[in-house]
């Protein structure tokens, strides 16, 4: 697979756009004109893109980038609380494990293929959780992070708080969540909470893709839910999860591929994803 720069469709009315280019998913958001700040809408959109994307198995990746000059700038509260008994239902968790905030970033951590965040100009409060529930951030390096919620008095949410604390130790958790430090893409790879910098973060991004997408899609997905589900249950849970998901890996089309092409020095020829 060779890299290719991000597709150029001209932009719609869609706060959020998806364009597949071979096995990548490009998932913009486009509001370049309030910097991707998110409305309800947005969050609406990007729950739909991410549901859609699950059932592909021919992708191997996910970009997640902000068209403009930045990525998102947070939550557009001008806009997203004039409804505010709409806001007040995706509030709710209900008897569900999130609420609809919560949703619309947790559920990146779900697709069964790495999700790469791009990110340039601002990273802000929602914009930050976004890119903390992908499984990689690459940025550059003058680009501004923040956990902007103490700004306005309030915590960390919208799903952030669980890889928040899975990327940073707890003291650099509670400064940044308590004053809203903005750090340049530099320091938030220094700090560990982006994964690489560059000046060309999208290529970045695709030389990471062209490397997962060597090995096949079965085990790059169980690699995911290995993780992430692991991270946080007893020993007993983890080694049951490993034990079930290697042998789902055994019995695996793709696994058969990848071993007949090891021993032949070859570079192997995968179908399409039947895990996840």
């Amino acid at each position: 697979m060779t890299t290719t720069a991000r597709p150029n469709a001209a932009p719609g009315e869609s706060r959020v756009i998806t364009e597949i280019d071979g096995p990548v998913a490009y998932v913009s958001l486009n509001r370049p004109d309030k910097l991707n700040g998110v409305d309800l809408d947005t969050i609406d959109e990007l729950i739909a893109a991410a549901t859609a994307l699950k059932e592909n198995r021919e992708i191997r990746a996910v970009v997640l980038q902000g068209r403009g000059r930045s990525f998102c700038a947070g939550l557009d509260f001008a806009s997203a609380f004039t409804d505010k008994k709409r806001v007040a239902r995706y509030f709710l968790a209900g008897p569900r494990l999130v609420n609809r905030f919560q949703r619309v970033n947790q559920v990146w951590r779900e697709l069964p293929v790495p999700v790469i965040a791009v990110v340039q100009g601002h990273c802000y409060g929602a914009g930050l959780q976004l890119a903390a529930c992908a499984d990689f951030r690459f940025t550059t390096p003058d680009a501004t992070w923040s956990i902007l919620e103490a700004k306005w008095g309030l915590v960390p949410d919208m799903a952030g708080t669980v890889p928040f604390s899975e990327l940073l130790p707890a003291d650099v958790l509670m400064r940044l969540a308590m004053t809203g430090e903005q750090l340049t893409g530099e320091r938030a790879v220094e700090l560990g909470l982006a994964t690489e910098v560059a000046d060309d973060p999208l290529a970045a991004a695709l030389a990471l893709v062209e490397q997962i997408a060597q090995r096949s899609p079965d085990s790059v997905a169980a690699t995911k839910r290995l993780v992430y589900g692991t991270r946080r249950g007893s020993l007993r849970a983890t080694y049951r999860l490993e034990r079930r998901l290697q042998s789902a890996m055994f019995k695996a089309r793709n696994t058969a591929i990848a071993r007949k092409a090891g021993a032949a020095k070859e570079a192997p020829v995968f179908g399409p994803r039947t895990f996840g």
